[in-house]
C-alpha cells in the first residue's frame, strides 16, 4: 500500500488529504468488479474536479452488526479490504464504526451529519442499488435530491453484469461455496485469496513426507472443502503449492484448516504472514481407508497442482 495513503477511522471531521474529496460509499466487501466500476467513476469525477477520491466503507459489516455476532462469510477481512482500495487509485479510505448509534440514524441525518458535517465531501457516486439510513429507507434518488440541496453532485454507476447475472459479493461468496474458483477469480478481477498466521499443527503433514503451512481461517469462511492448487505470497517470494482446506476426515474431523504444501520449500516460516492465492479446485475432500492411501492421494494432488500451476503462468 502507498504510504500516502489515508486511512482514517470514524473521524469527525475531514480527514487530512481528504477535504472535498469525491466519495463512493458502500460495504465493499470483496472490492470486486462492480465496486471497481463504481470506484473507478468516483477517481474518474475526483480528476476532472481536481479533488482527491475516497471510498466510505463500514466495519464491521452491518449484517453482523444486527446479528450480534460474525455470521458474514467476508472475502476481505478490514485490512485486505483497505489494500485493495488502495490498488484502486484512491487518494483514502474513510472507514465508519457500524454501531447502534450509526444504524438509528434516520437517511436524512446521515447525509447531514456523516456526510455533510463530518465529512464535507465534495462530490458522491453510489451504485444503483445502495440503500442507507435507519430502515435502508435511503436511496440514490434521496442523495441526489439532498446534493442539489446541500451543494454537492450525486453521480449512479449502473451494475456490472456478467452472463445476465449481476457480479456481486453474494455471487462471489456463491461460487467459492460451490469451489468454483474460476468464477470467483472472473468477478472479483484478481485471485481469490486468504491470509493469516502460519500456525503449528499436529506435524501429520511432516511424517507423510508433506510438511504443511498451516492457517486458520474464521469460522464464517465458507469455502467449499477441498484440495487446490495455489500460489502463496510469503514475504517477497511467490511460491507455488497445493492446498487442503477442510476437517482431514481420514485423521481427526477437526476444526476447519487450511493446510499448504508449499513446493520446493523447506523453511521454517512458524508464525509468520503468508497470503494464499488459490488457483483451481483438484478435487472435494475425501475420507480415505487408510494413510497409505491417503498418501497416495496427495501425491496426485501434487502432480495436479504442478500441471495446473505450469498452465496458468
Amino acid at each position: 500500500m502507498h504510504s500516502s495513503f489515508v486511512v482514517s477511522i470514524d473521524p469527525a471531521a475531514p480527514p487530512p488529504g481528504l477535504s472535498r474529496a469525491v466519495y463512493a460509499i458502500g460495504n465493499f466487501d470483496g472490492v470486486h468488479r462492480g465496486h471497481q466500476a463504481v470506484l473507478a467513476r468516483a477517481h474518474k469525477l475526483a480528476e476532472s474536479l481536481g479533488a482527491p477520491s475516497a471510498a466510505l466503507t463500514f466495519e464491521p459489516h452491518p449484517a453482523d452488526f444486527f446479528a450480534g455476532r460474525p455470521v458474514v462469510f467476508r472475502l476481505t477481512p478490514f485490512a485486505e479490504k483497505t489494500a485493495a482500495l488502495a490498488a484502486c487509485g484512491l487518494t483514502g479510505v474513510v472507514s465508519l464504526t457500524f454501531d447502534a448509534e450509526l444504524a438509528s440514524l434516520s437517511a436524512e441525518a446521515f447525509i447531514e451529519e456523516v456526510l455533510k458535517r463530518r465529512l464535507d465531501l465534495g462530490a458522491l457516486v453510489v451504485g444503483a442499488d445502495f440503500h442507507f439510513g435507519k430502515g435502508r429507507s435511503g436511496s440514490p434518488q434521496l442523495l441526489q435530491r439532498a446534493g442539489e440541496a446541500l451543494g454537492f453532485r450525486v453521480e449512479v454507476a449502473e451494475k456490472v453484469e456478467e452472463g445476465g447475472e449481476v457480479v456481486s459479493s453474494t455471487a462471489i461468496r456463491r461460487a467459492l461455496e460451490l469451489g468454483d474458483i474460476a468464477a470467483a477469480e472472473h468477478m472479483l478481477g484478481r485471485p481469490y485469496a486468504i491470509s493469516g498466521e502460519i500456525r503449528g499443527g499436529q506435524k501429520l503433514g511432516r511424517k507423510l513426507g508433506v510438511p504443511t503451512a498451516n492457517i486458520a481461517l474464521p469460522a464464517t469462511n465458507r469455502l467449499a472443502f477441498g484440495i487446490y492448487a495455489v500460489r502463496a505470497r510469503q514475504g517477497a517470494r511467490v511460491l507455488g503449492g497445493v492446498a487442503s482446506f477442510g476437517v482431514r476426515p481420514t485423521v481427526d474431523n477437526g476444526a476447519p484448516l487450511l493446510e499448504t504444501f508449499l513446493f520446493d520449500f523447506a523453511e521454517d516460516i512458524y508464525g509468520q504472514e503468508m497470503r494464499v492465492e488459490f488457483v483451481d479446485r483438484i478435487r472435494p475432500e475425501l475420507k480415505f481407508d487408510s494413510l497409505d492411501a491417503l498418501k497416495a492421494a496427495m501425491a496426485d494432488d501434487i502432480a495436479a497442482a504442478r500441471r495446473i500451476l505450469d498452465a496458468a503462468k
